[in-house]
C-alpha cells in the first residue's frame, strides 16, 4: 500500500509581521504530524491574484480580495492583520483638502487591497493608479503622483520622508465604526476536505501563539524581512499586526470584517452581497 504524501504549501508576504508568524513553521520548531509545510512568498496583490486561481493551498490575501476567491477559499480565524485605531496612510507632500483629493493623481498599492476597498469607503470616485506598494513613497517625492496610500512599514516611516499625512485610514475607520480595520488575513482551499482544513489551521494558529511565546528570536527571524527597516520601527511594526487578533479574530474581529463587507455591499462596490464563511475550530 502507497502513503500519499501530505504537503501543502502556505503563501504570504515577505513582511516583517508574516514572517514572525510562521517563524516556527519555517524553522521546523512544530510538529507537524507528518504534514510537509512549504512557504512561498509573494507582494499582496500578487497573492491576491494567485488566490483566483486557486495556486496555493493556504495564502494570505487582503479581506478585500476574499469575495473574488470565496467560491476556491474558506476565511481562517487566525493569521489576520488587523489596525486596531491605526492602518494604511494617505499621504502627500502637502495637505490636501477633499476636493483637492478628487482632483489628485493617487498611487494605490493595488485594486484588490483592502486598504483601497477602505479609501473608496472612505472617500469615493478617486483617480488612482497601481503602483508596487515599495515604490509609493519615491514615485509622490518625484511628483509622478500628488499623492500615495502607504500599506506595510511605509506607515512608519513617511514622516522621515518628508511626506504628510491626509488620513490614516484605520483611525477613520475607528471613528466611524469603534472596530479593528481588518487589512489581510488568510484563507484555506476548501477541496482540502474538512479534517485537511481544521488540522492546518490548528498548526497556523498554534506557529502564531508560539512566535508570541517566543517573540525574541521570531523577531530576529523576522527582521530578516524588514527591508533595512530599523530594529526598533520593525519591533513596532510586529507589534501592530500581530496580536491577540492575529491568534483568534474573535468576536470583535469577525464584527469587524462583517462590517467591512456590509458597508461595501451598501455601497455596491461587489457584485453580490458577501457573507464571510469561516473555519470552525
Amino acid at each position: 500500500m502507497v502513503v500519499q504524501a501530505r504537503e501543502i504549501t502556505v503563501a504570504h508576504s515577505p513582511d516583517s509581521d508574516d514572517a514572525f508568524m510562521f517563524y516556527a513553521l519555517a524553522k521546523g520548531l512544530l510538529d507537524t504530524n507528518g504534514l510537509k509545510v512549504n512557504q512561498a512568498f509573494n507582494d499582496i496583490q500578487s497573492l491576491n491574484k494567485e488566490a483566483m486561481t486557486g495556486r496555493y493551498e493556504v495564502t494570505a490575501i487582503s479581506f478585500a480580495a476574499y469575495p473574488h476567491v470565496k467560491d476556491k477559499y474558506m476565511l481562517m480565524p487566525c493569521g489576520a492583520s488587523m489596525g486596531e485605531n491605526y492602518g494604511p496612510v494617505l499621504v502627500a507632500p502637502k495637505e490636501l483638502t477633499r476636493e483637492e483629493l478628487l482632483k489628485a493623481r493617487i498611487a494605490i498599492p493595488g485594486e484588490m487591497t483592502t486598504a483601497y476597498l477602505t479609501l473608496r469607503l472612505y472617500q469615493p470616485g478617486l483617480n488612482v493608479f497601481e503602483v508596487p506598494f515599495n515604490q509609493i513613497i519615491e514615485e509622490v517625492q518625484a511628483g509622478n503622483y500628488d499623492a500615495g496610500l502607504l500599506i506595510h512599514e511605509g506607515q512608519l516611516t513617511y514622516q522621515a520622508e518628508g511626506l504628510k499625512k491626509i488620513v490614516n485610514l484605520g483611525e477613520w475607520w475607528h471613528e466611524q465604526t469603534g472596530l479593528p480595520l481588518p487589512l489581510g488575513g488568510n484563507v484555506i482551499r476548501k477541496d482540502l476536505g474538512m479534517e485537511m482544513i481544521e488540522e492546518v489551521t490548528v498548526l497556523i494558529r498554534r506557529a502564531i501563539e508560539y512566535a508570541l511565546e517566543n517573540r525574541e528570536q521570531a523577531l530576529e527571524y523576522a527582521l530578516t524581512f524588514s527591508r533595512d527597516l530599523p530594529t526598533d520601527l520593525a519591533d513596532k511594526f510586529v507589534h501592530m499586526y500581530v496580536n491577540k487578533l492575529s491568534v483568534d479574530h474573535g468576536v470583535n474581529g469577525r464584527a469587524a470584517i462583517n462590517k467591512l463587507f456590509e458597508m461595501a455591499n451598501e455601497r455596491g462596490l461587489y457584485d453580490e452581497p458577501v457573507h464571510p464563511e469561516f473555519v470552525e475550530v
